[in-house]
């Protein structure tokens, strides 16, 4: 059968790589093509769009590139229009899928969405859209399901966190190999995640990277994305105690200390790493003022989002700054709070259900199209 995947972002093609291995494994003669990273490309499947060419992070930020936007819309349709899917699947990034969504139901193809946008932070309003326009929805936050089905009435397939498949899958390795690699000391480490778009990596690193000096015991290591280029850190890497790897995160988490993180994904990521951190943002200031307002959530973090209960220290916007950040990654770093922090972990990967996401959600794809 023939499949369609849009994946919008990192953690998108993260998944959607496991997915399509999974597709393939269950249906050997599996046509994919997608949107998505190097990673769904490595996985099989003819790529369409890379994501990095969509990512526009903040209200203020889309309004600027709408004619880019608009013009990755038509591309999709007609690519897919030529394609003609047995199935389209949706991995997240809400923007841009709800409308792609919409179209492809009014068309008439078989509409699936893996990793549901989160309309339970923002836009609950969406929920319309969604009974009205995706044939299927996989959901990987333990409260998702109850979110859906007793507030919304409109049913779901909770499949466990895909997470817990790539992470249990990396934690072993040859980590004295690493270091030797990337130039690291023995030194204990603080990673720093400063997220995967361009105009975010350097508003956090601006202030993660200012800490280093208060911390001469600890090497600070920039994770850098798959979908930047490894010159562009090289303005962050100005201090002797600034390391940096490329697209090794998993790797820099196994051996960290301690980590300093941009909300999204990869505070669970550190989390079930079980590595202590503090969750950092500070966005555009027009998209973060219109988002005050219509986001009700009481964090910003899935981990604290998930434990319904405040795990670990999210400084935001003008609380994320040099001395703040000072204070949070010494309590991080002092013994007895670690000892909590990591308790807390434990009961955060028990929540989030056995693993085989992407073998449950590919196997719920192909047997509703047989």
């Amino acid at each position: 059968m023939k499949y369609y995947i849009l994946a919008g972002e990192a953690s998108g093609d993260l998944h959607g790589s496991e997915l399509i291995k999974e597709l393939k494994k269950q249906d050997p003669s599996a046509e994919i093509r997608f949107w998505g990273g190097d990673l769904m490309a490595s996985a099989g499947g003819t790529m369409v769009k890379h994501y990095r060419d969509l990512a526009f992070m903040g209200f203020a930020e889309v309004l600027f590139n709408l004619k880019t936007i608009l013009g990755n819309i038509k591309l999709c349709k007609k690519d897919i229009t030529q394609f003609q899917p047995d199935a389209i699947i949706f991995i997240d990034y809400p923007g841009f899928n709800m409308r792609i969504a919409k179209w492809a139901k009014e068309k008439g193809f078989s509409t699936h969405y893996y990793i549901s946008p989160q309309i339970w932070a923002w836009k609950e309003s969406r929920i319309t859209a969604i009974k009205r326009d995706v044939d299927h929805m996989y959901v990987i936050l333990p409260f998702e399901k109850d979110f859906y089905e007793k507030k919304h009435n409109y049913p779901v397939e909770f499949v466990g966190h895909p997470l817990l498949d790539v992470i249990s899958e990396k934690k072993d390795g040859n980590f004295s190999e690493f270091r030797k690699l990337n130039n690291l000391s023995a030194k204990p480490i603080v990673a720093l995640l400063p997220g995967s778009r361009k105009q975010e990596i350097t508003k956090m690193l601006a202030v993660m990277t200012s800490v280093a000096d208060s911390f001469s015991e600890y090497q600070f290591v920039i994770a850098g994305a798959p979908g930047q280029e490894n010159s562009f850190y090289e303005q962050f890497l100005t201090n002797k105690n600034i390391g940096f790897v490329s697209n090794q995160t998993y790797n820099l988490l196994s051996i960290s200390h301690a980590a300093l993180v941009t909300s999204g994904t990869a505070t669970l990521e550190t989390a079930l790493f079980k590595v202590p951190e503090v969750v950092c943002y500070k966005g555009n200031w027009a998209s973060y003022q219109i988002a005050k307002r219509i986001i009700t959530l009481k964090y910003i973090s899935l981990v604290n989002l998930i434990m319904d209960r405040l795990v670990v220290e999210e400084l935001i916007q003008d609380d994320f700054n040099k001395k703040s950040l000072i204070n949070a990654l010494k309590k991080i770093i002092d013994p007895s709070h670690r000892a909590t922090i990591l308790e807390d972990y434990n009961l955060l990967e028990e929540s989030l259900g056995r693993s085989g996401a992407a073998r449950k959600t590919a196997e719920k794809i192909i047997t509703s199209l047989l």
